[in-house]
């Protein structure tokens, strides 16, 4: 449903390359688009569809499905949430979970675990406060009394969770936020929608969360394009070729507010109750699955340059890292992302 704020602007990555749509004359397949409104960002589906499944109504309705799945159980912007709902419980009181949602919530925890809590699924209160959450934008910084009553609050380990059942207990004020990782399984579930549906060359892109699987039509590799970081720009920075994979930007240079002369970025760091430092402005992963790499995304840049740079290293995580020095974009990948830089400009 629509939301009025921007906290889910698009990320930086777009599809470097200009597809035509298919005609009725064509002998060969070309690509076919499907596009968007959800979660308060867009979607978009490119695909080359089978001469013998071209019923894309049907397939804008498994898409949006999907979609609203997703947005059905995960959204803090909804009152008849799932999240919602929990969120909403007093002390003690427990509810099963869906499934979807059990998957979330329990990478939620692994990615807290494994980043000493820099992702954390309770930070919910921090983003509210700071003006990036359902409760509406702010045009100053909250107070260090504010901040303090709010991260009593924020904690992953509060939570009381049994995967066996599903059964998740609210401890008393706890407050989830999945807005790190939703948009990532929504866009692992609606590839699953079209790899169900036989189609095997497609990019889902939702705000920026890409799910790229097979090939272009004439065989070439998906080509993606990271963004330059500049909020007045969408100009190119590098372009990679990642496979089967999926790939995630988290940027702060495109979704803050300022105050005197001071920029607030919307990614907090659930250690401080504090935006991060302005200097990394972008992060992008390439992992297995969207989900993964838009809570790793979301992990790094919450650490920061330095300590996201070595987590990342240190993790096997296939990550690059622009950071402002200056008036310029320096750059730090790891060995791991190198190899996905395969194609010029």
């Amino acid at each position: 449903m629509p939301r009025p704020h921007v906290s889910m602007l698009p990320a930086a990555l777009l599809l470097a390359a200009s597809l035509s749509l298919l005609s009725a004359c064509s002998r060969a397949p070309e690509a076919e688009t499907l596009q968007g409104q959800t979660m308060g960002t867009y979607w978009s589906v490119r695909l080359v569809v089978p001469e013998d499944r071209r019923d894309l109504e049907g397939l804008r309705s498994d898409i949006e499905e999907a979609l609203d799945l997703v947005d059905r159980q995960m959204s803090t912007w909804r009152d008849d949430s799932d999240l919602t709902r929990f969120n909403t419980l007093e002390a003690g009181q427990s509810m099963t979970v869906p499934a979807e949602f059990a998957k979330v919530l329990e990478t939620s925890l692994e990615m807290a675990e494994i980043s000493d809590g820099h992702f954390d699924p309770t930070i919910g209160p921090i983003v509210n406060l700071w003006g990036f959450g359902p409760d509406g934008r702010r045009e100053e910084p909250p107070s260090d009394e504010e901040i303090e009553s709010a991260m009593a609050r924020v904690g992953w380990q509060r939570l009381d969770y049994d995967p066996t059942t599903r059964e998740l207990t609210q401890p008393g004020d706890v407050y989830l936020d999945f807005s790190g990782i939703a948009k990532g399984y929504a866009a692992d579930l609606v590839g699953e929608q079209l790899i169900k549906r036989g189609i095997h060359d497609f990019i889902v892109d939702i705000g920026g969360d890409m799910v790229v699987r097979g090939h272009r039509p004439g065989g070439d590799p998906w080509r993606i394009a990271i963004e330059r970081p500049d909020p007045a720009s969408r100009d190119i920075f590098s372009i990679v070729e990642i496979g089967d994979r999926a790939i995630v930007t988290s940027g702060s240079y495109r979704n803050f507010f300022e105050h005197g002369e001071l920029q607030f970025s919307h990614t907090i760091d659930p250690h401080t109750g504090r935006p991060i430092p302005q200097e990394l402005v972008s992060v992008t992963v390439v992992h297995d699955t969207s989900k993964m790499a838009d809570g790793l995304a979301t992990a790094i840049t919450a650490l920061g340059a330095d300590a996201g740079y070595e987590f990342a290293r240190e993790q096997g995580i296939a990550a690059l890292l622009l950071v402002l020095d200056n008036d310029t974009v320096a750059e730090r990948m790891t060995d791991e992302f190198a190899v996905y830089l395969q194609s010029e400009l």
